[in-house]
């Protein structure tokens, strides 16, 4: 497939716990909202199997524990200028967690506007 996108991007990534709450809503799903209001092109929230934050407690997912409060992590990657303009809403939503940006090089691929046809098969000799 060919390239339809180089160049520079930031990554953002949001750590938070799956019990954490937005106006009744689960934060990430809130987050998630709120990034494609934004105008983010995708984001992706992801569940950890165990993880611990600033209280030092270890979440896991093992069947003997009663806390699932599991880590959750949502990514993106967009732009500066709309991870910016993002960031103090984000500051509103998030009442404790943790948000990481970096810098990347990202290589997008698209699927053709065009149906490619499959390669011919080798002769048999």
């Amino acid at each position: 497939m060919p390239h339809r996108f180089t160049g520079e991007r930031t990554p953002m990534r949001i750590f938070l716990g799956e019990h954490d709450r937005y106006r009744g809503r689960p934060l990430y799903e809130a987050i998630l909202l709120l990034l494609r209001e934004r105008g983010c092109a995708g984001a992706t929230a992801l569940r950890g199997v165990a993880g611990y934050g600033a209280s030092s407690r270890i979440h896991t997912e093992k069947v003997l524990r009663l806390s699932l409060d599991l880590p959750i992590v949502v990514e993106v990657v967009e732009t500066e200028e709309t991870i910016q303009a993002a960031l103090p809403a984000l500051d509103d939503t998030i009442g404790g967690g943790l948000i990481t940006l970096e810098r990347a090089r990202v290589i997008l691929y698209r699927p053709d506007p065009e149906p490619r046809t499959a390669p011919p098969e080798p002769e048999d000799r």
